[in-house]
């Protein structure tokens, strides 16, 4: 069982991070995934098809570490287990977006297959926690995309067990996933990647 007080808490955060990031254009339409930590057995998740800029209390529901429903007949985000592995990965994750942003699916999908995106130089990679230089490197991975998200689900926590300080990844032609002990730090990492991301770009299309 879980708090249902701490739900309503947890729930009014996620809708409104929704707001904020369809806002930004980072969450168009129905696309995108948000959930945030109610114990250390059960998350609140976004429901499957919902507008991100206009979440009620009813588009908001609760998983356990599994994936499964609890106490609800809605149907959870087709990549719940992307989010219920974190948690199990890193117990202090409090909160996990997922975006789709312009500029992290175009971003991914110019990167090589089994290149990861590079940070290096930028003083707004401090905005990621245990990161206190310009002169760190940010490794994001970027997995292939796919509809087996149990099969992605396994390749992404290999990866962060074997890089647990590295804060985020993309999936190719898709989107950003990100994390943070808080929803503030997680929408922080958010703009922080979306900054970085639209450098890249910059970058890129200024280089010889």
């Amino acid at each position: 069982m879980f708090d249902v007080s701490r739900f309503a808490i947890v729930a009014q955060s996620i809708m409104d991070a929704g707001r904020f990031l369809f806002g930004r254009g980072w969450s168009p339409a129905t696309s995108s995934n948000y959930s945030a930590r109610l114990d250390s057995d059960h998350i609140a998740i976004t429901v499957s098809g919902r507008h991100k800029g206009e979440l009620e209390a009813g588009d908001v529901m609760v998983v356990d570490l599994d994936g499964r429903p609890v106490q609800s007949n809605c149907r959870a985000s087709a990549e719940t287990l992307l989010h219920t592995s974190l948690y199990q990965i890193f117990p202090d994750a409090g909160a996990v977006l997922h975006t789709h942003s312009v500029s992290a699916t175009v971003l991914s999908r110019l990167l090589p297959e089994g290149a990861s995106l590079k940070l290096e130089g930028y003083e707004l990679q401090k905005a990621f926690d245990g990161i206190d230089t310009h002169e760190s490197i940010l490794t994001v991975p970027v997995f292939e995309n796919t509809q087996d998200i149990e099969a992605l689900a396994r390749e992404t926590r290999e990866w962060f067990m074997a890089n647990p300080e590295q804060p985020g990844y993309l999936i190719r032609g898709h989107g950003l996933y990100t994390w943070g002990k808080t929803m503030a730090d997680c929408l922080r990492h958010v703009e922080a990647f979306e900054f970085l991301f639209e450098c890249e770009l910059a970058t890129m299309r200024v280089r010889p």
